[in-house]
């Protein structure tokens, strides 16, 4: 815990920054709710949705005819191929059996056979005959699979060159739903902003510091979740172009700030030791002497240095003794640890 500050104030602190961030939860799924039912917009439609119906109505239908040709085309060629497998398989068959017969016959040499032999080429040769009419049949079909296909590819190439354009429509149709959807959160958005930065600039230490704080948090994630994500890209030029904009104005505020602040101290410093007092904050004195820090230019010191009186960098007196007992005593405490005694009430709280 921080030196200087009540328990009770710590404590009611956290939980006050812990109604900040409730409070910020509870904005946030208000504007949710809202941005959803703002932002609703009709989907965009597909591709086809923007072609020339009395030009996409025959090619797409030539299409689907060819692809029901290629489809019968390849059935049918599957079945030739059945065919032509199953004839030569007979063929094959017949001839392994004719081979064997000769084989018997050379063996046996018998005249009487002569007339089986003759029957035998015959029947061997309508295999043969079926068997080539089968590959014709392949031949025949495989040439309609193919001239089908070729069909299909050229109704296919003449449509899409048909939807290329309605591709671009709808990418341009797209483009402008999308900078419709960010130019609606940018006007829920923008408002938040110019609120949140006027509390913080003019309320952020307020009375009602925890509603103020939770605003601005809400600002942020509205900034950051709710607009961010739907900035245009273009490439990437505005998304980059936006965050050197942020960046120039964040950067020029918090340079200005710390020129402006490095001056008060410049002031400060210049002033008595008595009047510097009554311009610091008892609590945040004690912190940054919990730290290690000069209470008035907030560089590091030694506070463990026994021979410590003043500051070595801005000259404000860091320790000094009661009054009453002269015990040595840090400067800015306000009663002696020691005896009691008052010894600084100048600082506020």
């Amino acid at each position: 815990m921080r030196k200087g500050l009540r328990w009770t104030e710590q404590w009611m602190r956290r939980a006050l920054w812990l109604v900040a961030f409730v409070f910020a939860g509870f904005l946030i799924g208000l504007g949710n709710q809202v941005v959803d039912n703002v932002m609703y917009l009709e989907p965009v439609p597909d591709a086809e949705h923007f072609l020339d119906p009395a030009k996409a109505g025959p090619l797409k239908a030539a299409s689907e005819q060819a692809q029901q040709a290629r489809e019968e085309a390849g059935a049918a060629l599957e079945q030739a191929r059945q065919k032509h497998r199953v004839a030569q398989s007979n063929t094959r068959s017949a001839r392994d059996a004719f081979n064997d017969w000769i084989a018997t016959r050379h063996a046996t040499a018998r005249p009487d056979q002569d007339a089986e032999l003759i029957a035998r080429n015959r029947d061997l040769d309508k295999l043969g005959a079926a068997e080539r009419a089968a590959l014709a049949a392949v031949q025949v079909q495989e040439q309609a699979a193919l001239d089908a296909r070729q069909a299909e590819q050229k109704a296919d190439a003449a449509y899409e060159a048909l939807l290329q354009p309605a591709r671009e429509a709808r990418y341009a149709t797209e483009r402008q739903a999308e900078r419709k959807v960010f130019l609606m959160r940018l006007g829920v958005t923008l408002p938040l902003l110019l609120v949140a930065g006027a509390l913080f600039r003019y309320k952020r230490n307020g009375t009602y510091w925890p509603f103020t704080w939770g605003f601005i948090f809400f600002a942020l994630f509205a900034f950051f979740v709710e607009l961010v994500p739907y900035l245009p890209s273009y490439g990437g030029y505005v998304r980059y172009g936006v965050g050197i904009v942020v960046t120039v104005v964040v950067g020029r505020y918090a340079i200005r700030w710390l020129h402006a602040w490095l001056a008060r101290q410049k002031e400060a410093e210049a002033l008595p030791d008595a009047q510097r007092r009554t311009t610091m904050r008892y609590d945040v004195a004690m912190a940054r002497i919990a730290k290690s820090v000069c209470p008035s230019c907030e560089r590091a010191t030694d506070f463990k240095d026994g021979h410590l009186a003043h500051c070595p960098h801005c000259g404000i007196g860091l320790f000094d003794r009661c009054p009453a007992c002269s015990t040595r005593k840090n400067a800015f405490t306000r009663y002696c640890f020691s005896c009691g005694t008052p010894a600084n009430l100048s600082l506020a709280d």
